[in-house]
């Protein structure tokens, strides 16, 4: 039958038992031999050796990648390259990856339509002209998206990464292609990061004056080494808790001289980006990485915010048993009343299976938990700074690592004891895995929003304070993206609008209304 022959000819070729436990591969004949070496091997592209499974679990960049040169071990600094216009003003993986970024692009721009629309609007205007804009964000396809709306609106840009790990390096191969100053790769040490953001800040001829920031490091090496340009800046526009606090930081210490708009806690960036987000994230970069079963799975999530909230849903939902910790009473009733038990680390974390930190806090896991948990737990982080776990002090002579995956590594205690670190306590979701593009597009929008309200504003509007985004610009973004849904909005009445004491067109509710 052909069946059994096929089955023969399969079992020929399977992989025969090492003498290590390892499979070697034996071939019928020279032509199986022949065809078999036509693939790529380890020298030059990806390995066949890798797994379907391990290869599923590549991070953000190549996991979205048509291209993937992680093999290629020189550093870009010292690479010389130069897009097709000539121009050498860039740092990235390969400039030759620009094509299959910029499908990337387009890909998100079709789940991006309201910033899409914000740009056919506006660009005829051009409301950001004469800005100059230097930016620290994740660089993905979604973030190209805004960065090419902002220039398309009149900005000149240069654009670095606030995490050494979210790259897309073809996204940023395709910026630089259109003429982006762009310096970021997927993998940077701690010393390409710094000088990444330093090249974005100091280039001859050229001064900027619009900051746009994810975690305060561009902000604040810009106040540190360059302190004419932070006095001279026309504003700052700040997404992260971390970089939040570091400018209310300033402020209370009377050293922020310009102003800076906090869209962090925007209700559009709150309630979309850090809680619908996180809902769908925090599982795509769990699987990701580990192939990790919820159901029956004891978790605890450090933190019960928006991002908090988003993870606990979504945990509880595939039948994992969830308790929280927090320090705030009002976030910790919430989780109670949400069917959470509120409880201390110390308290769990020898029955934890997973362990997840969503503070913007420092040392929320310390060595002592760490040294606690149990046999196979995981780690990770959903917060955007790297604080949060005390990956310093797992690095010591005692423990080894071991790099299993992309971003998986096993932390091996002297009595065999292992713990599952991912991405080494940076931000799981962008650096594991994929965020939905349409919630990315709503922050985007309001980033966009804030830079041309600082920028266009009359002196003596903004003074040298840390904002909120106005009530009705957060009304807009959510506007602009209700026609993906086909949803309608009710119009009051005029006799219901004066009921309420309300304008017909907004804002709807007053500041302090919380959503």
């Amino acid at each position: 039958m052909d069946t059994g022959e096929k089955t023969q000819t399969q079992s020929e070729v399977m992989a025969q038992r090492h003498a290590h436990g390892r499979e070697r591969i034996q071939f019928a004949n020279a032509e199986d031999k022949q065809e078999f070496s036509k693939y790529p091997t380890k020298a030059g592209r990806r390995s066949l050796s890798r797994s379907i499974s391990q290869s599923s679990t590549d991070s953000y960049s190549s996991a979205a990648s048509y291209s993937d040169s992680s093999d290629d071990e020189t550093s870009p600094r010292e690479k010389t390259q130069a897009n097709t216009h000539g121009s050498s003003d860039f740092c990235v993986k390969n400039i030759k990856q620009a094509e299959f970024g910029r499908r990337e692009i387009e890909i998100a721009e079709q789940d991006m339509s309201a910033l899409i629309s914000l740009r056919k609007r506006a660009q005829g205007e051009k409301p950001l002209a004469g800005a100059k804009i230097v930016g620290c964000t994740h660089i993905t396809a979604q973030t190209a998206v805004l960065i090419e709306t902002l220039v398309a609106l009149g900005a000149q840009c240069r654009w670095t990464a606030c995490n050494i790990y979210s790259t897309q390096n073809e996204v940023a191969a395709a910026l630089a292609e259109s003429g982006v100053s762009v310096f970021a790769w997927k993998g940077e040490s701690e010393d390409d990061f710094w000088w990444c953001i330093d090249r974005c800040v100091n280039t001859e001829g050229w001064q900027a004056n619009m900051i746009l920031d994810d975690g305060g490091d561009l902000t604040h090496w810009v106040y540190k080494k360059y302190p004419s340009v932070f006095k001279k800046a026309r504003g700052i526009v700040e997404e992260s808790v971390t970089g939040v606090h570091r400018l209310y930081q300033l402020s209370k210490a009377g050293k922020l001289c310009v102003p800076a708009m906090n869209v962090n806690d925007s209700v559009t960036k709150q309630k979309f980006d850090n809680l619908y987000c996180c809902r769908e994230s925090i599982l795509d970069g769990l699987k990701r990485t580990t192939d990790v079963m919820f159901g029956g799975k004891q978790v605890v999530v450090c933190g019960y915010g928006e991002v908090g909230k988003g993870c606990c849903t979504a945990l509880k939902a595939l039948g994992a048993i969830v308790c929280i910790t927090e320090i705030d009473p009002i976030c910790a009733l919430q989780g109670c009343m949400d069917g959470f038990r509120v409880v201390k680390l110390n308290e769990v974390i020898r029955q934890m299976d997973l362990v997840i930190t969503c503070t913007g806090n420092k040392n929320v896991v310390t060595r002592e938990q760490l040294d606690r948990m149990k046999n196979g737990c995981i780690v990770c982080n959903m917060g955007h700074s790297n604080t949060e776990i005390d990956v310093a002090s797992l690095r010591s002579p005692e423990l080894t690592w071991e790099r299993v995956r992309s971003q998986v590594d096993h932390i091996i205690w002297p009595d065999g004891k292992r713990v599952v670190l991912l991405a080494e306590g940076r931000l799981l979701n962008l650096s594991c895995s994929t965020v939905p593009t349409f919630v990315l597009s709503i922050t985007a929008t309001t980033q966009a929003l804030a830079l041309i309200e600082l920028f266009n504003a009359p002196e003596g509007r903004y003074k040298q304070d840390v904002y909120l985004l106005p009530k009705k610009m957060d009304e807009y973004v959510a506007s602009l993206h209700l026609p993906n849904f086909d949803a309608h909005l009710t119009e009051l009445s005029d006799e219901q609008a004066k009921y309420m004491g309300l304008n017909k067109n907004g804002p709807f509710k007053p500041n302090y209304y919380r959503y």
